[in-house]
């Protein structure tokens, strides 16, 4: 046996022995764990009820969108790494204000930014803000937490966006430096469609995803505008799907035939639902299952526009690079972190009691923690101002509230995952250490005012 041999039977061994070790000591007497298993699937079964369907996929078809109708030349022009500062920072910064997504959804729009050419810094950017600052989240904090919050959430999630990508574009300026260069050589193509016909396309799925996604409001909370658009988010969607018919068919040049049966397959789906599911939130998932499913076949069959079919490849391109690395992250953050959500709270193997101990008063370690913690942690849209709201009767200041609110939405283990995908392990590190850096001293400052 020669020496590789050697050592290819070493790592068998060593591995036969983690393995057994691991199932040897399992600490299933224990009840701490025995809760972290149940934390860690009930996470699982709720991100798969409530984000999956209504969420990723929607986002994947949207990236799908930038991967495939967006030229790179618009790309280049807003985001690329020639594009005016100003002008690409400007627009990745207030982003999230019109997309009501989490630190998760945001992936493949980030995906398809970076992948169609835009600077390192823009997208950096564009990907931090997505998250932080979409108008409900903002809204609904300044509501329960006080004006005060919101309006130190705001202003810290704009800054927090344009200076970390600032610093990331500096600390690989060398990188940078060569992408500009490339660019400058690249003669965009023309567009194959107006602008305005691909906007609305692209506009029409985020909608589409914005209010499928709508949140309910405090329940205290009957007569705002936020709540009536709640109470008719169905019929609002509804609304944007007969408009994305209408784009299927005249600026994709879908078959209005395959339009219409798609169309009456999904209604069909929503009646079956809400006859037969009596579950007011399983029942949305189903015609929204078969509506992409149906977009599906029909843009993958289309013989006339190859367009439409490498749109659908594309999305699923998405789809199957991040869902796996999502689904890890899911299951790690769940089992050390817990599970909360809709009220419900099931601790993890770190116990609460530690975490509501170490982010009391607005010292250094206490903002620390509460960054570092909201990094990792998984926060769906809306659902870190109901936790906070829960920490600060615990006794969490003001500081670590304001850094955890900084760090926690835009960032998530699962988020992580992906982002050392598409960037790298390195770029993945800087980013999160700047993140978790900008929210400590936000909270430091925040607390002593």
């Amino acid at each position: 046996m020669n020496h590789m041999e050697t050592k290819k039977e070493i790592k068998i061994l060593i591995w036969i022995i983690v393995v057994f070790a691991f199932a040897f000591f399992l600490p299933i007497e224990s009840a701490r764990f025995n809760t972290a298993i149940t934390a860690m699937l009930d996470l699982v079964k709720w991100y798969a009820r409530e984000h999956v369907v209504l969420c990723l996929l929607p986002a994947f078809f949207i990236a799908g969108v930038i991967s495939v109708f967006v030229s790179q030349g618009s790309v280049l022009k807003y985001f690329g790494a020639n594009a005016k500062k100003w002008l690409a920072y400007s627009v990745a910064a207030v982003s999230g204000t019109i997309l009501a997504v989490c630190s998760c959804t945001i992936l493949p729009l980030f995906a398809g930014i970076h992948k169609r050419g835009a600077g390192l810094g823009p997208a950096i950017a564009f990907l931090y803000s997505g998250p932080a600052i979409n108008i409900l989240a903002i809204i609904l904090t300044a509501r329960i937490l006080g004006f005060e919050m919101g309006a130190a959430r705001v202003t810290g999630a704009v800054a927090f966006s344009i200076v970390i990508g600032i610093v990331m574009s500096l600390i690989y300026n060398k990188e940078e430096k060569v992408k500009r260069e490339e660019q400058m050589n690249i003669s965009p193509q023309p567009e194959k469609r107006p602008m305005w016909q691909t906007s609305f396309h692209f506009f029409v799925l985020v909608l589409i995803l914005v209010f499928a996604n709508w949140g309910k409001p405090g329940e205290d909370d009957t007569t705002s505008i936020w709540f009536y658009i709640w109470s008719c988010k169905w019929y609002i969607t509804g609304f944007f799907s007969v408009l994305l018919g209408y784009s299927l068919i005249r600026i994709l040049k879908i078959k209005w035939q395959w339009v219409l049966l798609a169309a009456v397959t999904t209604i069909a789906s929503a009646l079956l639902a809400s006859g037969f599911i009596n579950n007011d939130k399983l029942a949305p998932l189903v015609p929204m299952l078969f509506g992409i499913i149906s977009l599906s076949i029909i843009t993958l069959n289309d013989k006339n526009e190859p367009e439409n079919r490498e749109w659908t490849l594309a999305s699923w391109d998405f789809a199957r690079q991040i869902m796996p690395l999502l689904a890890i992250g899911v299951v790690i953050a769940g089992f050390l972190l817990g599970s909360t959500h809709n009220g419900t709270s099931i601790p993890g193997v770190i116990p609460d009691e530690w975490i509501a101990a170490l982010v009391g008063g607005n010292s250094v370690l206490s903002n620390l923690f509460a960054s570092v913690v909201g990094a990792f942690m998984y926060f769906a849209t809306l659902t870190e101002v109901p936790i906070l709201q829960g920490l600060i009767a615990s006794g969490m200041g003001k500081g670590p509230a304001l850094a955890l609110l900084l760090a926690g939405p835009s960032l998530s283990l699962p988020n992580m995952l992906v982002i050392r995908d598409v960037l790298g392990t390195q770029k993945t590190f800087v980013y999160v250490i700047l993140v978790v850096i900008m929210a400590t001293l936000s909270g430091l400052i925040y607390g002593n005012l």
